[in-house]
């Protein structure tokens, strides 16, 4: 596997990898890898002929009060996974190659990235749309995939992709689960033992919540019923949890198809998300 640093020896290391296996699908990541990721890089091989994944900890989608300076770093163990995964790229820039001097330069996505995790993080789907034009941009890929853990935003990539006229594929890749539902996630190792053993809780609320819409309960009775669970199971506040049209998350009183169940929690100091498909 290659690993490249630098913007300049990127264009000749991806013109030999189209020279020598032709088609290329990028896996954006900010490492801390899990077998989430490693399911994108496995669901990449079948798209493209070579798998590029980059490493970059973007500072643009973080807030002031947020966790960039304390966010997982682990980056042997990354490398040492994707070489074990037939990786054929590695891309680990630092922030000036990527933000230059001079930088000056934000995507501003609409409605579709002003209400939920927006909501609770003004400004970070634009540093999303931002960093991963970026690298769809540098890398050129056919496909490029993205977890469905991050639901709003693979809607946020995919309306960016379609408004700018990019030519690569986005594919949605579903959520890897811990045996207990857990949602895979890199900060998912900011939880305390007791945290970790609570967190389900979060995945069976609004697993439970759609088994009943889709059994013809009222949406707003079975949200609530979900809040309640959220916070008895152990978590101290929650940000949001709706139902939304998959495509627009716009939000639903009544069942329409196609439907997502989204939410976001805190537990401890961690603020945990997830989504599932209703119906």
């Amino acid at each position: 596997m290659q690993i490249i640093r630098d913007v300049k020896s990127l264009p000749a290391a991806l013109a030999g990898l189209s020279r020598d296996f032709g088609t290329i699908a990028l896996v954006p990541t900010m490492g801390a890898l899990h077998a989430g990721h490693m399911a994108l890089v496995k669901e990449a091989k079948r798209h493209a002929d070579a798998v590029v994944v980059s490493i970059f900890v973007n500072p643009t989608q973080f807030g002031p009060n947020e966790d960039l300076a304390n966010y997982p770093r682990q980056e042997a163990a990354d490398i040492a996974l994707l070489e074990a995964e037939g990786v054929a790229l590695a891309w680990i820039p630092d922030v000036a190659s990527i933000y230059p001097d001079g930088f000056d330069t934000m995507i501003r996505v609409g409605a579709l990235a002003d209400r939920w995790d927006g909501a609770a993080r003004p400004g970070h789907f634009d540093g999303v749309a931002t960093v991963v034009t970026k690298l769809i941009n540098r890398i050129g890929p056919k496909v490029a995939l993205f977890g469905e853990k991050d639901w709003q935003q693979l809607a946020v990539i995919r309306r960016t992709v379609a408004d700018l006229d990019m030519a690569v594929t986005i594919i949605g890749v579903p959520t890897e689960r811990a045996e207990d539902g857990l949602a895979l996630s890199s900060r998912n190792a900011y939880l305390s033992d007791a945290e970790r053993a609570a967190a389900p809780v979060l995945h069976h609320a609004i697993q439970q919540a759609a088994r009943a819409i889709s059994d013809g309960a009222g949406v707003a009775d079975a949200l609530e019923t979900a809040r309640a669970a959220i916070l008895s199971g152990g978590f101290k506040s929650i940000d949001y949890v709706a139902l939304v049209d998959a495509d627009s998350l716009e939000p639903l009183t009544r069942f329409a198809a196609p439907a997502r169940m989204i939410a976001a929690a805190r537990i401890g100091t961690t603020r945990l998300i997830d989504n599932i498909a209703v119906g």
